[in-house]
């Protein structure tokens, strides 16, 4: 198994699970059911499934587990699994991809570690209900590159290697999709309403 990529802590992980310690598989169930979450919500529409496959994926990646040697990091390999099940999902249903649904996991009122005043609490809700409105309008791949690139922090090349797309494409649809972002913010708000 290559595991440059991997921390020291991903590496003990690995080969904890794969001698035979199954309970180990949960700390990679906690650190990766975010960016798997993210990844089925913004791509399936039926949300009455979106547990069983985020569940179906962790299977995937459980049995496959022993088999991972890709030169990627643990979380583009596990993204790639779930963009891909994803994928096959959406084929198997003949149904149209990419969410239109918002998952309540895009805020922005946990940015800051500080005292918020109730009324603050209000404006930051205010504010981050109008973005994730507002990023669950724009075109699928532009959402789930801006969600796995701003939420999940990953970089271009995992992302690219997860979507099965240049990196040079992956950049340009995250430059594309801030802009029509902000393009849209500002026309449905006034600038003062956003920066309140």
């Amino acid at each position: 198994m290559n595991v440059e990529y991997l921390t020291e802590k991903e590496k003990r992980l690995v080969e904890t699970i794969l001698s035979g310690d199954k309970n180990a598989f949960r700390q990679i169930i906690s650190d990766y059911q975010k960016l798997v979450s993210h990844i089925v919500n913004k791509m399936i529409s039926n949300s009455s499934v979106h547990e069983d496959l985020c569940q179906e994926v962790f299977i995937k990646v459980y049995k496959n587990l022993s088999g991972f040697g890709s030169n990627s990091k643990l979380s583009t390999w596990i993204g790639k699994i779930s963009y891909n099940h994803c994928l096959n999902y959406i084929e198997k249903k003949k149904m149209p991809a990419w969410s239109d649904l918002g998952d309540g996991t895009l805020s922005i009122d946990s940015v800051s570690g500080d005292f918020k005043t109730p009324l603050e609490l209000t404006e930051l809700s205010d504010i981050s209900e109008r973005l994730r409105e507002q990023i669950n309008n724009l075109p699928g791949k532009f959402r789930l590159i801006l969600t796995m690139y701003h939420l999940d922090e990953l970089k271009y090349g995992e992302i690219a290697k997860i979507m099965k797309l240049p990196e040079g494409t992956v950049k340009s649809y995250l430059f594309r999709a801030r802009k029509l972002l902000k393009e849209n913010l500002l026309t449905r708000y006034n600038r003062e309403d956003l920066c309140a």
